[in-house]
């Protein structure tokens, strides 16, 4: 397993959308390791494979630390609720905004066999999910914030 580079707005890979898989190969089971590994790394709770330069549709997601998701090919199907709080970003190191997303999603995505699944997330889940699909579709959640960027240290300081 390996520590991959995290791509970084203005990186114009950020802004391509992602193929969907039609097969699993060594090298798909070798990148969500991989961006497993780089997730944890950095502190983050989702990672997307255009975030380390593969446009693919695969997300790994894990907001509490105990329960890793990979979603293969993953499409929201529904959405309820609203949830507005601070967003951050890999991609957008040392930045945060508020962001509002919805607070329940429903998704459907394959697993590392590309075997279907539904997931139905709420609160950070949500979040997470949301904001890793628009990756897949080249967006940044920094076209989503109410009002300015602002420095993680600022926040830190309220």
């Amino acid at each position: 397993m390996a520590i991959r580079n995290i791509r970084e707005m203005g990186d114009g890979v950020l802004e391509k959308a992602c193929k969907e898989v039609r097969e699993i190969t060594p090298r798909t089971l070798q990148l969500i390791d991989d961006m497993f590994d780089t997730m944890y790394e950095a502190n983050g709770v989702g990672l997307a494979a255009c975030q380390v330069g593969i446009l693919k549709r695969i997300v790994v997601i894990d907001t509490t630390g105990d329960e890793p998701w990979v979603l293969i090919n993953p499409r929201i199907l529904e959405t309820s609720g609203e949830q507005t709080g601070n967003e951050a970003c890999l991609s957008v190191p040392g930045k945060t905004g508020r962001v509002t997303r919805p607070n329940y999603v429903k998704v459907m995505a394959y697993d590392r066999n590309l075997k279907p699944f539904e997931l139905e997330a709420t609160e950070l889940l949500a979040r997470a999910v949301c904001h890793e699909v628009e990756h897949l579709d080249g967006h940044l959640y920094v076209e989503r914030v109410e009002g300015e960027l602002m420095d993680v240290e600022d926040l830190e300081e309220e």
